[in-house]
């Protein structure tokens, strides 16, 4: 039966964000707020609320394992999973942004402070701030990219006639499902991993972090089928630095988080193995099937020594 919850509560957690999601924009446009404001508060919370729903909650818990490994799952499986079926079903991927020169830091960046964060085996609400600050950074650099962003907001909003009750509504709705999609869903896997015998961090890292990670999934995907392949990329760099400081401090604000350092050493070292993978191809524009593959195969690995 936790089987049958966990699936339903991810799949409302993410239909909720969803929802989420679209009337935020809806909204925002009704208001006259810049394409720039909405494509970056978009881009950079948007694919990221089902994980900061599941870690968050988790966090409320003292579930410090969960909240954790959730981030640190997902953030690999955006780069290896996401990227790699982009790279893969991509005929050919030629970004006329300099995604090297004015990104790839941000892909490793938040990543170095997280693991200098947590070298003493805990994240304090003081570090879950600093974490929040960067974020903030990284908002005020998409700025000079608001051009770009704006055209990421999607235009069959704009034509649509505003409806008030219609968008509180659908809000409410989203904020339902995000919000109970996430305590059964936490609740669920911890009794999946009892009944099974693993700890909760293996459970969030495998299954949690892969449920939360589909929306990304899912956008790229499209994007990539659209020939936006390099649209993709940046989503994945955006959730990425989401999902270690805004997600990861706001559930350090929550309740400190607590890491067993030495039991988690190979996932730790993974994300950061992940994400200079991620600065070489970008360095060196490996965009191509046999990156794709590379990078599956990573996943593969890392999900085997996790087992």
């Amino acid at each position: 039966m936790d089987y049958v919850i966990f699936i339903i509560s991810l799949t409302l957690l993410t239909y909720g964000a969803d929802l989420i999601i679209n009337e935020s924009e809806r909204i925002a446009l009704y208001f006259n707020i810049s394409s720039f404001v909405i494509g970056a508060s978009l881009i950079a919370f948007g694919t990221s609320l089902p994980e900061m729903a599941a870690s968050m909650t988790a966090s409320y818990y003292h579930k410090s394992d969960m909240a954790v490994a959730n981030v640190i799952g997902s953030v690999i499986y955006n780069i290896t999973l996401v990227l790699g079926v982009v790279f893969l079903i991509s005929k050919k991927i030629s970004p006329k942004r300099d995604l090297f020169k004015q990104d790839s830091a941000w892909g490793l960046f938040p990543v170095l402070i997280f693991i200098l964060i947590v070298m003493d085996g805990k994240i304090t609400r003081f570090e879950g701030l600093l974490l929040i600050f960067v974020m903030g950074a990284y908002v005020i650099f998409l700025s000079s990219d608001a051009k770009e962003l704006s055209n990421q907001v999607d235009m069959a909003l704009k034509k649509e006639k505003f409806n008030w009750p219609k968008s509180i509504l659908l809000l409410l709705i989203g904020f339902v499902l995000v919000i109970g999609g996430a305590n059964y869903n936490i609740e669920s896997a911890s009794n999946i991993a009892r009944n099974l015998g693993v700890s909760e961090w293996v459970i969030s890292f495998l299954l949690i972090a892969f449920g939360t990670s589909l929306p990304e999934l899912v956008i790229s995907i499209k994007a990539s089928l659209k020939g936006n392949a390099d649209m993709a990329i940046g989503n994945v760099i955006g959730s990425n630095v989401a999902n270690l400081t805004i997600v990861l401090g706001g559930s350090a604000l929550i309740n400190p988080l607590i890491i067993n350092i030495q039991k988690n050493m190979f996932d730790i070292i993974s994300i950061l193995v992940v994400s200079v993978m991620l600065v070489f191809i970008t360095a060196n524009k490996l965009y191509t099937k046999s990156a794709g593959s590379v990078l599956l195969i990573v996943l593969i690995l890392i999900i085997r020594n996790t087992l």
